[in-house]
């Protein structure tokens, strides 16, 4: 009999603290909200997310910094195509960003003359 009350209360204790739990998240993201964290948060981490640096670019690529233009689009054509018939999207974006990326750094390079 004591071991059922006993079982009953641990039961009941742990359903009271879970709403408790799940009330203070609930508040929490409810102030976070009110204070503009929560929107800066995810500004920061979508801007974050966005940028690819030159040199990941180049990686993800496998150029160097000695490629010509014309060598980094065949290898972008050549890595887009494979994902493409593999049907990795992921890879397939990563390698666009990486073009993109690429292709802002070339834009702004002054030509190279002989």
């Amino acid at each position: 009999m004591a071991a059922r009350i006993l079982a009953n209360l641990i039961v009941m204790g742990s359903g009271i603290m879970a709403r408790a739990l799940v009330q203070a998240y609930r508040q929490a993201l409810a102030n976070a909200s009110k204070n503009g964290v929560a929107q800066e948060a995810v500004q920061n981490i979508k801007r974050a997310s966005k940028t690819m640096t030159e040199a990941e670019a180049r990686q993800i690529l496998g150029v160097t910094e000695q490629t010509t233009w014309e060598e980094i689009l065949k290898q972008y054509d050549n890595l887009f195509e494979r994902n493409a018939k593999n049907g990795s999207f992921y890879l397939q974006s990563k390698v666009h960003r990486a073009k993109e990326c690429l292709e802002t750094f070339h834009q702004t390079k002054p030509p190279e003359t002989n």
